[in-house]
């Protein structure tokens, strides 16, 4: 890899750059230009991006039980509101909390970082970036004149990973609010049952049927202990050969 600008790839940006491409942003800033390095970038993407979806799966669902389960199971017992109003608050004020710590506060400090942009330019960039669309038309860092630019790379790198983060935790908790989840259901592809399915589910039916009818009369005779006597003797006649001579 070589560019005109040899800042571009040294280790904080490189670790930007892998960032950008495990993230799937691509700004575009910085790209490979060597066959060697377009030829590991393809293979970096093909491990690396699978692997990093599954981790942040698993991170994300863990801080599931933490920041959203947890807290509205609790509420609904505590307060004893119903579970679907409970969880829309919980949500609604999720979102006003990641929206104000990772877009209002970070356009505010990119505002104060960057010579050229204004609070809706910073503001861009950081709902370009965290919905991993990266047009690359704004990119932190680039200034010849930026102070502290591998500790500013390092941490938008780290701002970009937390961001993602929790921007996938806000949409997994509005993705199990009651609503969504019945709205979901009406796009779902309803699944029928194949023929040969329903003959074995039938047969089976009837089989149990026929074996209930068969043992309910005896179970009923064996179950009534009022039986008369007399009812006994004419179900069940004496013949001469079964009487006892006693001498």
């Amino acid at each position: 890899m070589y560019e005109a600008d040899t800042r571009n790839w040294d280790f904080t940006s490189s670790l930007f750059f892998a960032s950008t491409v495990l993230s799937t942003t691509g700004y575009g800033h910085s790209v490979p230009l060597s066959d060697g390095g377009k030829a590991f970038c393809i293979i970096y993407s093909v491990l690396g991006i699978p692997f990093t979806l599954l981790f942040l799966t698993a991170v994300v669902q863990r801080i599931m039980v933490y920041v959203t389960r947890r807290p509205v199971n609790y509420l609904h017992r505590r307060l004893g509101l119903s579970k679907p109003l409970v969880a829309g608050v919980h949500a609604t004020l999720l979102a006003l909390i990641t929206a104000s710590c990772f877009f209002l506060i970070p356009a505010i400090i990119f505002s104060a970082l960057e010579d050229d942009w204004n609070f809706l330019e910073s503001f861009y960039f950081c709902f370009i970036s965290l919905s991993t669309i990266g047009l690359g038309d704004y990119v932190p860092g680039e200034g010849y004149n930026q102070r502290f630019r591998q500790l500013y790379k390092v941490g938008i790198t780290a701002y970009l990973l937390l961001g993602l983060i929790a921007m996938l935790v806000v949409l997994e908790t509005f993705c199990e609010l009651q609503h969504l989840k019945t709205l979901r259901k009406m796009f779902y592809v309803k699944q029928e049952k194949k023929e040969d399915e329903l003959t074995i589910v039938d047969h089976d039916h009837l089989s149990f049927t026929t074996v209930c009818e068969q043992t309910t009369p005896v179970a009923d005779n064996r179950g009534d202990p009022f039986t008369d006597d007399a009812s006994m003797a004419e179900a069940s006649p004496v013949t001469p050969s079964d009487s006892i001579v006693i001498r």
